[in-house]
């Protein structure tokens, strides 16, 4: 994450519409296998509509502002303020970073996919909701906050990835992932219009001021978030579970963290057995480092150099909207050429974009470069995690899409730092930039050596873990 038709809900249990699946080859006879098919994939779906709320409105738009005048408010220099953003990200990154191969591992050994990815989403929601308890100078408090929101966020979106070479048929996993991004742009993009339109002119709404409004924004991205998930547990099938027993393994008795632990330790050793996905994995740790570090420093970059906040929202909302028929169009670029080839595509856009945002100076620079950055960011983040998982085998794809969530994560926590020393040493973020461009050539040097094929035809193989 145009669409044919809005996603629309039931309204009395936020039942998602069977849209048409574009990839999907529906048969003249509109058999119930075909439609159940549909729903399911629908359902997927609407988890990045529901989820995308908290990308863009506090991830990308209101919060590093909102964060860094908590910081100025308490009296700590300006630079400091990003550079405390930064830390505070990478935290929550690095807490997930670590974590996702275990959790991928033990769900993948008990099952419940869907259980943990609701443990999360309640993490994520609550921890969101209390931002509107944040007072004026506490950031420290903020910085716990956020970073709660974000780990459930993250943890989320672990199990929700996982389950989509389930969802999928291996044809059109593509178009399924790329379906989900571009709704994903315009569930994020609507609330991020409301949101808008509170900061803009809190008056129009009843509400007292701006400060008020954000508050207000933050609420309603955690009921956002919070109603639109129901379609997703209602109608994706929890896949079943690989026991020692059907892989000729004996139990082990361990506990369960014990288990999960052994089963990570046997994928470490293994993972050679999957060259080619461990070195798409490399890839996209470079260049995800790099997109990533854009989405979550970019208000904090543009608020940093004097662009208003205003003008920062409503370029993020071009960014959403631009990228639902980008994502599309990457999508259906895809089918004729591959994904790999579509990525590269995409990263050699994104180089350019970064060595136009070092000469960014003013409020219309920021809309061109959000402009830009909505044409490339949903066809490579989508096709990335389709092309990842039509190469891990299906038996294993929590914890493997464990080590995909570790790698986004950690790419991210190298992008924050760096920003952070940035505006501490120099007193400008502006330098880091360089480093932007220099981990998208070299992640487009390292995808460009996979082989895709190969990749493929060892996860049909299985290569299933050893006792």
């Amino acid at each position: 994450m145009s669409l044919t038709k809005c996603l629309r809900c039931h309204p009395r249990g936020g039942r998602v519409s069977a849209l048409p699946l574009i990839g999907t080859p529906v048969r003249s006879d509109n058999t119930n296998a075909d439609r159940t098919y549909r729903r399911i994939v629908n359902a997927w779906c609407s988890y990045d509509w529901a989820n995308s709320a908290f990308a863009t409105s506090i991830i990308a738009a209101l919060f590093p502002p909102f964060y860094r005048s908590l910081v100025t408010g308490a009296g700590l220099p300006e630079q400091n303020a990003t550079a405390y953003w930064g830390y505070t990200t990478a935290t929550g990154l690095l807490v997930m970073a670590v974590l996702s191969p275990l959790l991928g591992a033990i769900a993948d050994h008990t099952g419940g996919k869907k259980r943990y990815m609701a443990f999360f989403l309640g993490v994520g929601v609550l921890a969101t909701a209390a931002f509107v308890t944040i007072g004026g100078g506490q950031w420290r408090f903020a910085s716990f906050l956020y970073i709660a929101a974000a780990i459930g966020f993250a943890g989320s979106i672990l199990f929700y990835e996982s389950l989509l070479p389930h969802v999928a048929t291996r044809g059109d996993i593509d178009q399924v992932s790329t379906r989900g991004y571009a709704l994903g742009y315009i569930g994020g993009g609507v609330l991020l219009v409301i949101n808008a339109l509170w900061v803009a002119r809190p008056e129009w709404f009843g509400m007292p001021d701006v400060g008020f409004a954000v508050r207000a924004s933050f609420l309603s991205v955690a009921l956002w978030w919070g109603f639109f998930s129901v379609p997703f547990f209602r109608r994706v099938p929890e896949p079943p579970v690989v026991r020692p027993a059907d892989s000729g393994r004996p139990d082990s008795g361990r506990p369960v963290i014990g288990e999960g632990f052994a089963r990570l330790s046997r994928t470490f050793h293994e993972i050679k057995r999957y060259r080619q996905l461990l070195l798409f994995l490399v890839g996209f740790w470079v260049y995800s480092d790099a997109i990533g570090t854009m989405i979550r420093m970019a208000t904090a970059y543009g608020d940093e150099i004097g662009i208003g906040l205003v003008h920062m929202v409503t370029a993020l909302i071009v960014t959403q909207f631009v990228g639902v028929p980008a994502t599309f169009a990457f999508g259906a670029l895809s089918k004729r050429a591959s994904a790999k080839p579509t990525i590269l595509v995409t990263l050699v856009g994104f180089t350019a974009l970064s060595i136009g945002a070092y000469f960014m100076r003013t409020a219309v620079h920021f809309y061109i470069l959000a402009g830009t950055f909505g044409i490339f960011q949903g066809g490579c983040a989508s096709l990335s995690r389709s092309l990842y998982g039509s190469m891990v085998p299906k038996e294993r794809t929590g914890e493997f899409f464990g080590f995909f969530s570790a790698s986004a994560k950690f790419a991210g926590i190298v992008g924050s730092i760096a920003f952070g020393v940035a505006s501490q040493l120099t007193g400008t973020s502006r330098a880091s930039i360089i480093v932007l461009v220099v981990f998208f050539i070299a992640g487009a040097i390292i995808l460009s050596r996979v082989d895709v094929d190969e990749g493929r035809r060892a996860a049909g193989e299985g290569a299933p873990a050893r006792g």
